[in-house]
C-alpha cells in the first residue's frame, strides 16, 4: 500500500473510531447518567482489549502490517488513546522493565493531570484577560 493511501485510510479509520467513541460515551451517559464517567471508562477498557488483540494477531502474522496500522493507529487511535498507553506500559511489564513501567505510568498519570490543570488555568487566564 502506498504511503498516501495508508495515510488516507488511517484518517478515515480514525474518524470511524471517533464516531464510535462518541456513540458509546453519549449512549452510556444517557443510559447511566453523569454521576460516573462510564462512557470514558468503557472506551478505555474496550480500546485496550481490542488493541491488545490487534497487536497480538499482527505479531503472529494473522493481521498484515497495513491492516494493523489502519486498525491500531486509525480506529483505536480515534476510539481511545489510552489503549496505546496501556499496550506500551504492558510491554514494559512483559519485558520486566519495572523502572520504565513505573516511570511511564507516573509520568503519564501525573503529567496528564498537571497538563490538564495547566490548560484549565491557561484558558481561565485567557478568559479573564
Amino acid at each position: 500500500m502506498s504511503p498516501p493511501l495508508r495515510f488516507l485510510l488511517v484518517c478515515l479509520a480514525g474518524a470511524a473510531g471517533t464516531g464510535a467513541r462518541f456513540l458509546v460515551t453519549t449512549g452510556l451517559l444517557r443510559w447511566l447518567g453523569p454521576a460516573f464517567p462510564s462512557g470514558t471508562l468503557t472506551v478505555n477498557l474496550v480500546g485496550s482489549l481490542l488493541l491488545g488483540v490487534i497487536m497480538e494477531l499482527a505479531l503472529h502474522g494473522a493481521v498484515g502490517p497495513d491492516t494493523r496500522v489502519v486498525l491500531a493507529a486509525g480506529v483505536m487511535g480515534g476510539f481511545t488513546t489510552y489503549s496505546s498507553f496501556n499496550y506500551e506500559a504492558l510491554g514494559y511489564l512483559q519485558r520486566g522493565a519495572w523502572a520504565l513501567f513505573a516511570g511511564y505510568l507516573a509520568a503519564t498519570v501525573l503529567g496528564c493531570l498537571a497538563m490538564g490543570a495547566l490548560g484549565v488555568a491557561g484558558a481561565r487566564w485567557l478568559l479573564a484577560g
